[in-house]
């Protein structure tokens, strides 16, 4: 681009980017290239601006693609970017800022040219690029250096060894990215890719021995949360009228840098993209969570995966096994407190999900931890703001909280743990509420939400799952919350009673007409019914369990005995009705002796007392009620999708024409 380049606007005609891209071979050793990367020009901060970048560079990229196999110049600009990266750690040492600052600008073009050339060829074209010599027009080498490969290893050599310094900041950013950007062609293709030629690089060969040692950065990276050095401090120059240096498509402060799309979702909506405090630490967790949901090898297993299902505390001392490969340790404390604190990001909660599901020490770690409510009030949060998350989001919350509750000690601790004055629950001033009263609370809204607005069955089964889990080992809820469990219960029987009204209405009509075609109520009917069903299951476990424990789940009960009455004879739920009947003919009668006007004090010590006295024999034993999670069958098709969309909506500076996305559709706002 050279040092005169200062607009986006120039791209197109600038003399370096036409000579590189031209139909003249341009030797490695030539000083042209010294010229090429001496460029600056302002930054991009708007998606407006970056668009601009790839329509001023796609006449170049094109070009590029059309000469490349006579010239070679993309595999020259490639060998002065491994050639300069051999002197990187020297240089970040010595402080040569100019040298850093020209290789950053290699990384930046490479990446530039990657992108185009990934969304408008295959891997086997793509690779031909990387393997085209001088000789003669479209001939290459078979056994000649494998350029790709070497770049692969060159960026992990990058992203692990060199030290993050101001001067150095930029081009480790670019370098994560570029890794992101290899493998992008997953965007390209409607189906997920189970085989491909990144994928080998990266789980085979010379890139293999990096897996653990990347992982781990990665994770620091996402831990830190390094800022970007201030302006005025980084290692680039700065131009006379306050432009500064575009860092690249892949670095800077992320200010407003997407018109953000999703995969349609909960109520539709896309979170905004918050601006990035630390666009190393996003662009590392994207390209963590690329690498973890790789498909496995036909004779491999995903090696990132392995890393992560398998890293262990720094305070373990114990060995690891010998058959655990990719292994390495890591401050767990650190890791805690990071995942508490990111919580607001798509891609923070997917990566709680992924080390709690895939990794048995993490988990057990997090038990332990004696500060829970750090990590799950902003689980809560997300679940109570549904309307504003996409669907996915509020899945992977969900799920943390299925797989959280799937722990007694979890259970136990979370009513042990008083929270004062929750501001972001609007419903109800609550001045003083344990952890898992509130936790009830904010699963219930979420059911409700999802009756009355999106009905998804998966949906309703986990929250249902988690209460079930809890249930057996609530303790001294709440009067609110014992208050929306049965108003919970009280919308179910509305529901099933209007379905049933319906279904009765339809037969009769379908008895003087058999032409008009009749909804299926049958089948409706049967999902409330089930719901209805666990509901009762869950009200039953906690009565049996820890009735002592819940006063007002018992004065909650009473006050509404009406609605039960309904289901005491219904085939369904005869068996779940037994302990609740008795329950309330028990404390109906105790209060009928008490007499009539009595205050709420006076009825809860009325229930406290009878509780002492409720023969607890007399209460039928069901099975416990446990839920455990399990990971849909292929979950890549899942998961691999909303990664990518994470990309495509989160990266910091990386630009794709919406209309190219084969992957997933986009709803923008």
């Amino acid at each position: 681009m050279g040092s005169n380049s200062s607009r986006i606007g120039d791209l197109p005609r600038n003399e370096y980017l036409k000579k590189l891209s031209g139909t003249e071979s341009v030797s490695e050793n030539d000083p042209f290239w010294n010229q090429l990367l001496s460029f600056s020009f302002p930054t991009p901060t708007s998606s407006t601006e970056l668009k601009l970048l790839e329509e001023a560079t796609i006449s170049v990229c094109r070009s590029l693609v059309e000469n490349n196999p006579r010239t070679g110049n993309l595999g020259a600009l490639i060998k002065v970017f491994l050639s300069r990266t051999k002197e990187l750690k020297v240089s970040a040492e010595c402080q040569n800022h100019i040298f850093i600052w020209q290789t950053h600008n290699a990384l930046f073009i490479i990446c530039c040219l990657l992108k185009v050339f990934i969304c408008e060829m295959s891997e086997e074209e793509l690779q031909l690029h990387f393997t085209y010599e001088e000789k003669s027009p479209g001939s290459y080498s078979s056994d000649s250096e494998d350029l790709l490969e070497e770049l692969l290893c060159c960026l992990m050599q990058l992203i692990t060894d060199t030290p993050l310094l101001d001067i150095t900041y930029e081009i480790s950013v670019e370098a994560v990215s570029t890794m992101v950007v290899f493998l992008s062609c997953q965007l390209f293709h409607k189906e997920v890719l189970r085989q491909s030629i990144s994928h080998k690089y990266l789980m085979q060969g010379r890139c293999l021995p990096y897996t653990s040692k990347l992982v781990k950065t990665l994770l620091y990276n996402f831990i830190r949360q390094e800022k970007p050095p201030p302006p005025g401090s980084h290692v680039f120059p700065q131009q006379s009228d306050g432009g500064g240096l575009l860092y690249g498509l892949a670095s800077g402060v992320a200010t407003g840098l997407w018109t953000v799309f999703t995969l349609g979702g909960v109520g539709n909506k896309a979170a905004a993209a918050p601006e990035l405090s630390s666009p190393l630490a996003n662009q590392s967790l994207l390209l963590l969570l690329v690498l973890a949901n790789l498909t496995d090898a036909a004779d491999a297993p995903n090696p990132y995966r392995q890393a992560i299902m398998s890293f262990k505390n720094t305070q373990d001392t114990s060995p690891f096994p010998s058959s655990i490969p990719h292994a390495f340790q890591i401050n767990f404390n650190s890791l805690y407190m990071a995942l508490c604190e990111q919580q607001t990001s798509d891609q923070a909660t997917l990566l709680l999900y992924t080390l709690l599901h895939q990794n048995s020490n993490i988990r057990t770690y997090v038990l332990a931890r004696t500060d829970m409510e750090n990590l799950v009030l902003p689980i809560l949060e997300i679940l109570y703001h549904v309307e504003e998350r996409n669907s996915h989001h509020v899945y992977m919350a969900l799920i943390i909280l299925l797989i959280l509750t799937e722990d007694d000690g979890f259970n136990r601790s979370i009513h042990e743990v008083i929270l004062k004055n929750i501001t972001w629950y609007s419903e109800r001033v609550l001045t003083e509420i344990s952890l898992g009263s509130l936790l009830i609370l904010v699963v219930i809204r979420t059911i409700q939400y999802n009756m009355t607005r999106t009905r998804d069955k998966y949906l309703h089964t986990n929250c249902l799952a988690a209460l079930a889990n809890m249930s057996a080992q609530f303790r001294s809820l709440h009067q609110y919350a014992a208050q929306r469990i049965i108003s919970l219960f009280s919308l179910l029987s509305k529901k099933h009673n209007k379905v049933l009204e319906q279904a009765t209405q339809s037969l009769r009509g379908s008895l003087s007409s058999s032409d008009v075609p009749l909804p299926d109520y049958a089948q409706d009917l049967n999902v409330i019914e089930e719901v209805i069903r666990m509901m009762l299951e869950i009200i039953n476990s906690c009565l049996t369990n820890s009735l002592h424990h819940n006063p007002n789940l018992v004065y909650a009960l009473l006050y509404k005995r009406d609605l039960f009455e309904q289901f005491r004879t219904h085939p369904s739920f005869q068996d779940i009705m037994q302990n609740i009947d008795l329950v309330i003919t028990f404390f109906s009668s105790r209060l009928l002796q008490a007499g009539a006007e009595l205050s709420v004090e006076r009825v809860l010590e009325i229930i406290k007392q009878g509780v002492v006295a409720l023969p607890k024999d007399r209460l039928k034993k069901f099975p416990e009620l446990k839920f455990k999670y399990v990971e849909e069958e292929q979950p890549e098709e899942f998961f691999i999708p909303y990664v990518w969309s994470l990309v495509y909506n989160s990266a910091v500076g990386l630009y794709w024409n919406p209309q190219d996305i084969q992957l997933f559709t986009m709803d923008s706002d």
